[in-house]
């Protein structure tokens, strides 16, 4: 049985650090071979790509830029009258991810627009979203990327965020019909809006094609006080065969070394 594969979310991780760069070289000096991070677009992507080179640390997922972020936006794929900006983006994340060699891009739904009832606007958001998700895929898959889509909770999170469950983006998925386009599972937003993981893992491993993990309801360390039993969880990822990466997007409760006690007891015991 294959150990699991983790990655260091340095969006999350390692921000005692103020640049990507530096994180990617904690990142390496902590143990991880893997990366991931949400916007990299302020950063210099010659200095990632030296970075990356001396580290030989891969970067595995990126997002697509969120749009105005102090307008309220967090992501265009599925916001209706943006769907030039969401291309604009998409350009803009495929220029990064050519250069890092990075074969994951995650396609950022957005927000309910303010003033508009979400039962009202689903379904003409859910057409913008697959019609950009199906021009995106075929972009994509010339270049050998893999499209990603996140369900993000609306009960703590993000009220207002468009795609909220992994049933809403199966079937948006199925309506898309790429398969260069995969889900995202966040097992902090899964078990918030759903609960009933295991049952979800092994209905949906079919279609996942990354993970993310935090503790619930803290978002911190996955050995932190909360809800999941990550031991059991990577034991089930593990017998199911989920061969992909798994991203540490959480909040350390000190600094980020002195919470990765719980991945040094992993590969300790996995001898990954």
């Amino acid at each position: 049985m294959a150990p699991l594969k983790f990655c260091a979310n340095i969006s999350w991780l390692f921000t005692e650090l103020p640049d990507f760069s530096q994180r990617i070289l904690a990142a390496a000096a902590a143990g991880f071979q893997a990366v991931e991070a949400a916007w990299l677009y302020d950063s210099d992507l010659q200095e990632l790509q030296r970075v990356r080179k001396a580290t030989g640390v891969e970067v595995v997922l990126i997002n697509t830029p969120p749009g105005d972020i102090k307008a309220g936006d967090l992501g265009l794929g599925a916001v209706p009258g943006r769907e030039a900006e969401f291309r604009e983006g998409l350009d803009l994340s495929l220029k990064y991810a050519r250069a890092l060699d990075c074969k994951r891009i995650h396609l950022m739904a957005g927000r309910v627009p303010v003033d508009s009832d979400r039962a009202t606007v689903a379904k003409e958001m859910e057409a913008v979203f697959v019609q950009n998700l199906k021009y995106a895929a075929d972009i994509l898959s010339k270049e050998g990327i893999t499209g990603l889509i996140e369900p993000i909770n609306t009960r703590i999170t993000d009220p207002r965020y468009f795609l909220d469950s992994p049933h809403q983006a199966s079937a948006i998925l199925e309506k898309v019909g790429k398969p260069n386009m995969k889900l995202q599972m966040d097992i902090f937003h899964w078990q918030i809006m759903d609960g009933n993981l295991t049952q979800n893992i092994q209905k949906y491993i079919p279609i996942i094609g990354h993970v993310q993990i935090a503790q619930v309801p803290g978002r911190n360390e996955p050995d932190s006080a909360g809800e999941l039993s990550y031991s059991y969880l990577f034991d089930t990822l593990e017998n199911i065969g989920y061969q992909g990466y798994i991203g540490c997007e959480y909040k350390p409760q000190g600094s980020t070394d002195e919470g990765l006690g719980w991945i040094r007891e992993y590969w300790t015991h996995r001898k990954c």
